[in-house]
């Protein structure tokens, strides 16, 4: 009798163990499935500003952050709209976009044109809002807004150096 018990708790077990495994795989599932089929990764001398800077001046919402034992960021997401952006501070011998030009002169002189080199294309509701927005919390405008195919859009870099593309969403 004994060990028919055991047995049977044995069974539960192993069944109540399957169910959480499911229950964790379509949690996964769910959360890959529903993220952006591409999500840029980008790195930040200074993440934690960073982080801040980005809500600040082009209206990102923090969704998540980790820090390393060494007190660097080591993973964050934001998101704006139904984009997602990671982030974090990967080495401290990293140098932004904005370093590596003090220093390469060929970083310069590509960076001298107010054109996307290496960015992110957000698309927002309000451009001229967000421009506002933008250059009141001290991005660097390359370029003002601009009507035209593909339609209205402006060029600006953030604290640290990267380049974003800003369109405003049509309707459609």
């Amino acid at each position: 009798m004994a060990s028919s018990a055991a047995k049977k708790a044995a069974t539960t077990r192993k069944r109540r163990a399957a169910g959480r495994k499911a229950a964790t795989t379509r949690k996964r599932h769910a959360a890959a499935t529903s993220a952006p089929s591409v999500i840029p990764m980008l790195s930040y001398e200074e993440g934690f500003a960073a982080l801040q800077w980005l809500t600040k001046a082009f209206g990102f919402r923090e969704r998540c952050r980790l820090s390393a034992p060494d007190g660097r960021l080591s993973h964050a997401e934001m998101e704006v709209g139904d984009g997602l952006i990671m982030l974090a501070s990967p080495t401290p011998d990293y140098q932004s976009p904005k370093r590596h030009r003090e220093v390469c002169e060929q970083a310069r002189k590509w960076s001298a044109v107010p054109w996307i080199i290496d960015g992110v294309l957000v698309f927002v509701a309000d451009l001229d809002a967000h421009f506002a927005r933008a250059k009141a919390s001290g991005a660097t405008i390359l370029s003002g807004i601009e009507a035209g195919p593909p339609g209205r859009r402006y060029r600006a870099e953030d604290l640290e150096g990267h380049r974003w593309f800003f369109f405003e969403k049509g309707d459609g």
